[in-house]
């Protein structure tokens, strides 16, 4: 058996353990079938991260104990009345930042997201960023002039979206790109500015 493996294991075994911990967390995730839902479809975007097989309510549990960037994500979606009465004794990560007035599809997928500000008028479904992400506005608290990404976006390392700008379905934009004009559908792009380096048919 390998390390990862046994690693995993003693993580599920730790969750278990500390379900108690989150039943007010379970309670909203079984009977909000919207809710419900979207994590499920959040939680196929992590299969294969661990090498354990696991059921959705299982790694539900699991991510909601190991990965404080999974509790950020899960607090968006239950909303900031109800992050205040059970996210105060678990809290997801404070270097991550999800904009409370942010749309994000169903299928989101945040791969160690520290220093990251997530402020878009809406994101689509599967989307996937990594560390330093910035999404924002170019003048604070003018939320009129924020980013809308589609869907099926992937965003490398250290990646800025700036504006009242669009990124179509179906792109990937290069690590340390910055995004100051609109990205079309289907498209590879780096660079800063950033520009198109790749139509994908």
């Amino acid at each position: 058996m390998d390390r990862r493996k046994i690693r995993d294991q003693i993580r599920l075994a730790g969750a278990i353990f500390f379900f108690w911990l989150y039943i007010p967390h379970f309670t909203l995730y079984i009977c909000k079938g919207r809710l419900h839902k979207t994590i499920n479809v959040d939680l196929d975007r992590r299969k294969g991260k661990t090498d354990l097989q696991m059921g959705y309510g299982t790694m539900f549990l699991y991510y909601l104990h190991t990965d404080r960037y999974f509790r950020t994500l899960f607090y968006h979606r239950i909303g900031p009345m109800l992050e205040m009465l059970i996210g105060w004794y678990r809290p997801g990560d404070r270097y991550f930042v999800i904009s409370k007035t942010t749309k994000i599809g169903e299928g989101a997928y945040f791969a160690h997201p520290f220093a990251s500000e997530i402020n878009a008028k809406s994101i689509g479904k599967n989307f996937s960023c990594r560390h330093l992400t910035t999404l924002g506005n170019k003048v604070d608290g003018d939320n009129d002039h924020r980013p809308t990404i589609g869907d099926n976006v992937t965003l490398g390392v250290n990646v800025t979206v700036i504006g009242d700008i669009r990124i179509g379905n179906n792109v990937v934009i290069g690590a340390g790109s910055v995004v100051v004009k609109d990205i079309p559908d289907n498209s590879v792009a780096v660079g800063n500015p950033c520009r198109v380096i790749k139509a994908n048919e």
